[in-house]
């Protein structure tokens, strides 16, 4: 056993892009419920441009701007800006909130049940996602995901990568940071979680953003792991 494996205790998990595919989820959900409601559009884009607002309404209440706000509300706030855009400005209000939780029905990667059910034989495992709790069990239902609890940024009322959001996992855990590692796909993400102390595991997910993707493709830094995918990660952790 190496003295990485023997001192980590919990493992959380970036969610979207990293756990999920929403591009790809989001595309095939859509483009079905479209066909049968009377509704054509490029529903690629629509997910694209909408995840694009994603980081600019979170800043806004990292910043202080406005107060807490769960990003249910966030979605479908930016949601709402897009419909004219793309022609759907006709959808009835209870057509809007299924079409806003379409961020709950994400399917996983193909490697992502696998290899999370063998690491969460040795380690806790969580997400930890800028996802509100509802949003994140719902996924975790529909895609079977096997979480030990579910460790949303809404719990400590931040959004990554504010510290506080890192260090409420190892509060909440009655952990060292340094027994907490951090999982993603994303550098950046891990950059942060490793300013405060945590361990870090990266994967690429080369497609997330679609064929033209140019980010995340590498690993930027020399993390404690770099994983093929969570499969490989939950082998070089001794899983």
């Amino acid at each position: 056993m190496s003295a990485l494996t023997s001192s980590v205790k919990a493992m959380v998990f970036d969610t979207f892009g990293s756990v999920v595919d929403w591009r790809g989820s989001i595309t095939r959900d859509l483009t079905r419920w479209g066909a049968e409601n009377g509704y054509s559009c490029d529903w690629t884009a629509l997910a694209v441009k909408w995840r694009s607002l994603y980081q600019p309404s979170m800043e806004k209440v990292r910043s202080g701007q406005r107060e807490w706000t769960i990003l249910d509300v966030l979605h479908r706030e930016s949601l709402e800006q897009l419909l004219p855009e793309f022609g759907l400005e006709k959808m009835t209000e209870a057509q809007r909130q299924h079409v806003n939780k379409v961020w709950h029905r994400l399917d996983g990667w193909p490697d992502a049940v696998a290899g999370l059910t063998r690491l969460k034989s040795k380690y806790i495992i969580a997400p930890l996602s800028n996802g509100n709790v509802s949003l994140l069990t719902d996924i975790a239902k529909y895609t079977g995901l096997p979480w030990d609890l579910n460790l949303s940024t809404e719990v400590f009322r931040c959004y990554k990568p504010q510290p506080q959001s890192y260090l409420g996992v190892a509060n909440i855990l009655q952990l060292d940071p340094s027994e907490v590692m951090m999982c993603a796909a994303h550098n950046d993400d891990l950059a942060a979680a490793r300013k405060v102390g945590l361990k870090t595991a990266f994967w690429p997910r080369p497609t997330e953003h679609g064929p033209e993707q140019k980010t995340n493709l590498s690993a930027s830094e020399n993390w404690d792991i770099v994983a093929k995918d969570i499969r490989d990660l939950a082998t070089q952790m001794g899983v």
